[in-house]
């Protein structure tokens, strides 16, 4: 299915490209999102009617992720969970708490925006991860994790 991309999706191409993805991409997660809309004429006329629109719509984004990616920029997290006497978790921290933790420093994130790349932290110990606030923009934490008897 050819979709014309009404922002620009990590992967696949910015905004105003016209591609080809698999139908059930587009069905199922591109349009339902509003990242795309279908390739017909009358979407074609309307997008490049709004095209200026969308594009200053675009940058007010990139400068507000920006913006926010410079207030977490090194930020260290502290978070304390029951632990052994080896240093390990008993459980584990994930991206729901520490989204929880940045909410109670002021910090609103979704918890999908941050990246777990080795999964979940199940020792004690600082761990550096990365936050995607933009398809551009990534700012990077330490989370502390502590462990208490």
């Amino acid at each position: 299915m050819q979709v014309i991309l009404m922002e620009k999706v990590v992967n696949l191409g910015g905004l105003g490209d016209v591609v080809k993805v698999k139908d059930g991409y587009a069905r199922n997660f591109l349009l339902p999102q509003g990242m795309a809309k279908r390739v017909t004429p009358e979407n074609l006329a309307g997008f490049e009617l709004k095209r200026a629109e969308l594009e200053k719509l675009q940058a007010e984004k990139l400068v507000a992720a920006q913006d926010k990616a410079t207030k977490l920029e090194g930020l260290l997290l502290q978070i304390t969970r029951k632990a052994g006497v080896d240093g390990r978790l008993f459980g584990s921290v994930n991206n729901a708490d520490i989204a929880e933790a940045l909410k109670a420093q002021g910090f609103d994130v979704e918890r999908s925006t941050i990246r777990m790349p080795h999964g979940l932290l199940k020792q004690v110990g600082d761990t550096k991860l990365e936050i995607a606030l933009h398809s551009d923009v990534v700012a990077t934490i330490t989370v502390s994790v502590l462990g208490e008897n």
